[in-house]
C-alpha cells in the first residue's frame, strides 16, 4: 500500500533538489504516492497567488507534504509562503532537530539538539500600524491556548523521543506579560503532566552566549516564534549551516516537512545545489507517518537513506558548498549507491 502525500518544489533550486530527492525515495522503496503542487515564484506562472488554494487543499486532503525553499522578498512584495502555510494549516508546531554529521567539520563535535518553536504567534503573528508618520508598531501577541499547547507538544515529544531536558528561552524580565505567560505555561505542563523530564529556562542573550560556548549542555530548547527563527538557525550554524538540517512544521491535522534553507536563485539551474537538507526533511516526514500511522513500511527507507547519506558525508562525496565537487544529481548518485550498504 502506498500512501499519497503532496510534494511542493518551491522555487529557485527547489525543483532541482526535490527531482534528486524524489529520485533517492524512488530507489529506497519509501511506499509515497507524490501529488505535485506550486507554491512560491513558481506558482506565478499559474495565477496571481504564492501559495494557490489548490495546493492548501491538497495538504487538508492528504495531510503530509514535503516542501522545497520558496523565494520571499525582502521588505517588500508577496507574505512568506511558509508564513501563510503555517497559518492556514495551523502548523502550530515548528521543529528542528540540529546535530553533528560524518564528514562535516565544525568547531563543536558534540551537538545534539532538538529545537521546538512556536509556530502562530509572537511578532510574527503580523500585526503592525503606522502610529503616526515616520512612527510604525509592530504587536506581540500571546495567547494561554497557544502557549499552553506548544509547551505541551514539546513535553510530549521529547517522552516520545527519549530526550531527558528541556530549555526555555525567554525575555520575561522585561516582557513580562507576553514572555511572562509563555514560562508560565511552560511550567504549568510540567509541574502538572511531565514532572519526569528535567526543566530550566534562560533568559535568550545568556542563554545563546552558553550556547556558543558548550552547546553540549542543551537537549531540546521550546521558544515562541522569532526567538525559535533565530536561535534555530543559530543551531544550525553549530553543525555547518542550513544545508545540513532538516525542518519539520506540524498541527494536528496536517504537518509540512521542509528545507529551511532559502532558494538561492543565483545558483538555480547550475546542478550545483545540495539536496541534503530537503532529504533530510524526507526522513523525518517517513519516521513521522511510521509514528503517527503505526505503520512500520516507512521505517526501512527511513532508515536505508540516513545510512546511506551518512555513509556518503564519512566518504567525503559532497557537493560543493560542503567542500566536495559533486553536483546535485551526482550526490543523489552517491546516496543511491549506498542504500543496500
Amino acid at each position: 500500500m502506498t500512501l499519497k502525500a503532496v510534494i511542493i518544489p518551491g522555487d529557485g533550486i527547489g525543483p532541482e533538489v526535490t527531482k534528486a530527492v524524489l529520485r533517492i525515495f524512488d530507489k529506497a522503496g519509501a511506499p509515497i504516492e507524490w501529488i505535485e503542487k506550486k507554491a512560491g515564484v513558481a506558482a506565478l506562472a499559474d495565477g496571481p497567488d504564492v501559495l494557490p488554494a489548490a495546493t492548501v487543499d491538497a495538504v487538508r486532503e492528504h495531510t503530509i507534504a514535503l516542501k522545497g525553499p520558496c523565494t520571499t522578498p525582502v521588505g517588500e512584495g508577496f507574505t512568506s509562503v511558509n508564513v501563510q502555510l503555517r497559518k492556514k494549516l495551523d502548523l502550530y508546531a515548528a521543529v528542528r532537530p540540529v546535530r553533528n554529521l560524518p564528514g562535516v567539520k565544525t568547531r563543536f563535535s558534540d551537538v545534539d539538539m532538538i529545537i521546538i518553536r512556536e509556530n502562530t504567534e509572537g511578532l510574527y503573528s503580523g500585526v503592525e500600524n503606522e502610529v503616526s508618520p515616520g512612527v510604525v508598531m509592530s504587536m506581540k501577541v500571546a495567547t494561554e491556548k497557544a502557549c499552553t499547547r506548544i509547551a505541551r507538544w514539546a513535553f510530549r515529544y521529547a517522552t516520545h523521543r527519549q530526550r531527558k531536558k528541556i530549555t526555555v528561552f525567554h525575555k520575561a524580565n522585561i516582557m513580562k506579560m507576553t514572555d511572562g505567560l509563555f514560562i508560565r505555561c511552560a511550567r504549568d505542563i510540567h509541574r502538572e503532566e511531565y514532572p519526569n523530564i528535567h526543566y530550566d529556562e534562560l533568559i535568550i542573550d545568556a542563554g545563546c552566549m552558553r550556547m556558543v560556548q558548550d552547546p553540549s549542555r542543551f537537549d531540546m530548547l521550546l521558544l515562541e516564534n522569532l526567538y525559535g527563527d533565530v536561535v534555530s538557525d543559530l543551531c544550525a550554524g553549530l553543525v555547518g549551516g542550513l544545508g545540513v538540517v532538516p525542518g519539520a512544521n506540524i498541527g494536528d491535522d496536517a504537518a509540512v516537512f521542509e528545507a529551511v534553507h532559502g532558494s538561492a536563485p543565483d545558483i538555480a539551474g547550475k546542478g550545483v545545489a545540495n539536496p541534503l537538507a530537503l532529504l533530510m526533511s524526507g526522513v523525518m516526514m517517513l519516521n513521522h507517518l511510521r509514528d503517527t500511522r503505526r505503520d512500520d513500511s516507512f521505517d526501512g527507507p527511513a532508515v536505508a537513506i540516513k545510512q546511506a547519506y551518512n555513509q556518503a558525508l564519512a566518504d567525503g562525496k559532497t557537493t560543493g558548498d560542503l567542500g566536495g565537487s559533486l553536483s546535485t544529481e551526482q550526490f543523489a548518485d552517491a546516496v543511491i549507491e549506498r542504500l543496500n550498504g
